[in-house]
């Protein structure tokens, strides 16, 4: 089963897609695992808390990257090209695992000073901080799949209820993947763990698409397409 996600601040729709009311941001937590990562899974169950307590708020991306990704045979490859430079953007510092929230900044709850990466037990505060922010800009996604050709199409918009402090943003469109079974170090389900939210690709690229009209009632919209291969890894 795959999904699809806008990676800014707000999921909502009502333009044709995006809703024109101000609104708060919504959580992206991007967490840093792999399946030689025996504590890889308490953080998952963390990152499914906070996704619990506000579903249609949160969205989690499962980034397979760094050394403890790295599979011995017969383990399950996850890793993508886009894994190594998210965590290296992150300043993370290690694997307990670590993880991003909205890719900001929280004083005193980074592991190292300044960077975005943060420890598990710090998730759940920086989630609650996003959660209660007012957001500048709504984004709202549809997609389509065709299954004869795995083509899928994704329509995007984004409205500014107030201006950016940039003039330019970016934007990301992710696809992910849920339900694939394999094995976890430290999952207890030997080769039946089942990974979800795992990022296979980003259809924007690495660093995503340009919004260059970032002004108060600014709309943008676009199209983006991929065709998704028979098989990952």
């Amino acid at each position: 089963a795959f999904a699809l996600l806008a990676l800014l601040p707000l999921v909502q729709f009502g333009q044709t897609i995006v809703s024109t009311d101000p609104q708060n941001k919504n959580v992206v937590l991007e967490q840093f695992t792999g399946v030689n990562c025996g504590y890889c899974p308490q953080g998952s169950t963390i990152s499914h808390s906070i996704y619990d307590a506000n579903p249609t708020r949160v969205v989690l991306i499962a980034v397979h990257a760094g050394s403890f990704s790295t599979p011995s045979t017969g383990q399950p490859d996850f890793r993508t090209p886009f894994g190594t430079a998210l965590v290296n953007q992150s300043n993370n510092g290690g694997y307990y695992p670590t993880g991003t929230v909205n890719r900001q900044v929280f004083p005193g709850l980074e592991v190292a000073s300044g960077g975005t990466a943060m420890f598990r037990d710090k998730w759940t505060n920086a989630a609650g901080q996003i959660l209660a922010q007012p957001s500048y800009v709504n984004v709202g996604a549809t997609a389509q799949i065709d299954l004869t050709t795995r083509l899928i199409t994704v329509n995007v918009e984004a409205y500014y209820t107030e201006a950016s402090p940039l003039s330019t943003n970016k934007i990301n469109v992710v696809l992910l993947q849920d339900k694939t079974y394999g094995f976890q170090a430290g999952g207890n389900a030997g080769n039946n763990y089942e990974h979800n939210n795992r990022l296979v690709h980003m259809l924007t690229g690495q660093w995503g698409a340009e919004i260059t009209q970032t002004t108060k009632g600014s709309l943008y919209t676009n199209t983006f397409t991929y065709t998704i291969p028979d098989h990952y890894n």
